[in-house]
């Protein structure tokens, strides 16, 4: 592997869709540092510009999350019409447990994201496949322990204090989901070398076959062969195990990735330590975001009537993560621009893509909210045809809005934060914003003054503003040109020299 003196001093011929990004992204950082263009025509031209490239990332991207996550919400349908104990049963699987392992290899793979961002951006190719084989590798590993977790499920559930036959029933779902675990481990850190170099397109072409499959496959298992909330979750996992291989066999033949991905090495297997602890970063701050509403459904559980409250919540926040998956995309699209920018060193291009990414982010989940609330007494209809549960899910919808407008704004922050590695801080803010603030709150609301699932979840948003409030400021006050400099060191301390990855 060649070191830094033998890097290419600009990029090899590209692929046309990647290079294309490259010379509008450099287009972009010289609109902006031309003078003698009036500011507002300069902001005019530079938001066109930045337009076409959100279009062009985020648009797949935003496809890439919302139909990995349909998968998961038609599992959740398809139980939900078995009745209101499998609804309770999948809401506490998929909430409760799934999102566990999902938040902590999806937090790992974030080192992946900042690496591979910012080594593209300042040509350094042949590093990409290197921290994707690093990455499967230690998230592979970390799978081992959360699969002994998910054997104990039904145990754990019951400690936290759940119905004990909500929890068994939760925990034959669950078994379902452990080959899903290892599809996670692979899957997170292909699609974010593939998303570094603005490959996102191929993603959404797969994910979106594979979610057809996917249906046609839950039908057969639940309604057809009678195979209930196992083959549910079964299927769920094949079709996760579909999606990686297929995006793994893009990687391999595609000309795309020529300069990228040079085959498997051994190199995968040095500087694990070094890697580890800045998975581990990226693991923690994601992790506290994902886990916090998790922890709504599980202290729901607790309450008075836990089944009516698991129902109304679970379909809740089925939707909120839905819309949360476009802002998901829109947080890749932050990160790959951030740090692809930071990589280059085109400070004024990455703050201006962070303004334009997080207006559009929040005008989209604005409408939506305007939608659910509109739409309040029937949307529960979709999941279960109880009409308890439509009442209680109509009850929350107002907070389910706030939600989603929240989620139009924090977690293209937190893109932000890593297309810039700021994930250690971010971590310590997520433990103060949301564990010591908001966690605390919601049991205070919904147990000693008796608001139930809403005081919970009332609680729990105002430790989200807060959360908001803090990456804003600090966002707005970020020195760009210092971060420039700062990529640049980190570069110089991950690229391969005489031991890879060594500092």
């Amino acid at each position: 592997m060649a070191d830094s003196s033998t890097s290419p001093a600009s990029p090899p011929p590209l692929a046309s869709s990647a290079s294309t990004a490259a010379e509008v992204s450099g287009q972009l950082e010289s609109v902006l540092s031309d003078t003698s263009i009036p500011l507002a025509r300069r902001w005019c031209r530079a938001s066109v510009i930045e337009m076409k490239l959100l279009v062009y990332l985020a648009a797949p991207a935003v496809m890439v999350y919302m139909i990995n996550y349909l998968m998961s919400m038609s599992t959740q349908i398809f139980s939900g019409h078995l009745g209101n104990l499998e609804l309770a049963a999948a809401s506490l699987g998929n909430t409760g447990i799934q999102i566990f392992a999902y938040g902590l290899m999806l937090g790992m793979g974030s080192a992946v994201e900042t690496l591979c961002g910012q080594a593209f951006g300042a040509h350094k190719y042949e590093m990409l496949g290197i921290y994707l084989q690093r990455s499967a590798v230690l998230l592979t590993a970390t799978g081992v322990p959360l699969a002994v977790i998910y054997v104990f499920s039904r145990q754990l559930l019951v400690l936290l204090g759940q119905s004990p036959e909500i929890a068994n029933a939760a925990s034959i779902f669950v078994y379902g989901l452990i080959p899903q675990i290892f599809a996670y481990a692979v899957n997170f850190p292909i699609q974010k070398f593939m998303q570094a170099q603005s490959i996102v397109a191929p993603s959404a072409y797969i994910s979106g076959a594979t979610l057809l499959l996917h249906l046609l496959l839950s039908w057969l298992a639940v309604y057809k062969l009678g195979l209930g909330l196992l083959g549910a979750s079964l299927v769920l996992s094949f079709s996760w195990w579909i999606i990686v291989v297929a995006q793994f066999v893009y990687i391999a033949h595609s000309s795309r990735c020529r300069y990228t991905w040079n085959g498997f090495t051994w190199q995968a297997f040095s500087g694990l330590s070094e890697f580890f602890r800045l998975s581990v970063a990226s693991a923690v701050m994601l992790c506290l975001e994902t886990w916090y509403f998790q922890i709504l459904v599980l202290i729901a559980g607790l309450l008075d009537n836990p089944q009516l409250a698991l129902d109304s919540l679970s379909v809740c926040m089925t939707l909120s993560g839905w819309v949360f998956m476009i802002s998901v995309g829109f947080n890749a699209a932050a990160s790959v621009r951030v740090s692809n920018e930071l990589g280059a060193g085109n400070p004024k291009a990455a703050a201006f893509s962070v303004v334009v990414v997080t207006s559009m982010s929040f005008a989209i989940c604005v409408v939506i909210a305007i939608v659910i609330i509109c739409l309040r007494d029937y949307i529960s209809y979709i999941f279960t045809e109880g009409e308890a549960v439509s009442r209680a899910v109509s009850d929350l919808t107002p907070l389910l809005a706030i939600t989603l407008i929240l989620n139009g704004v924090q977690p293209v922050l937190s893109g932000v934060a890593v297309g810039c590695g700021w994930q250690a801080f971010v971590a310590y803010v997520n433990v103060g914003c949301y564990y010591i603030v908001g966690v605390p709150c919601g049991v205070l609301f919904g147990f000693k003054f008796n608001l139930g699932a809403k005081g919970i979840w009332g609680g729990m948003i105002g430790g989200t503003i807060m959360q908001t409030i803090i990456l804003l400021w600090v966002t707005i006050r970020t020195d760009w040109n210092k971060e420039v400099e700062e990529a640049k060191k980190r570069l110089n301390k991950w690229e391969d020299k005489k031991q890879p990855l060594l500092s």
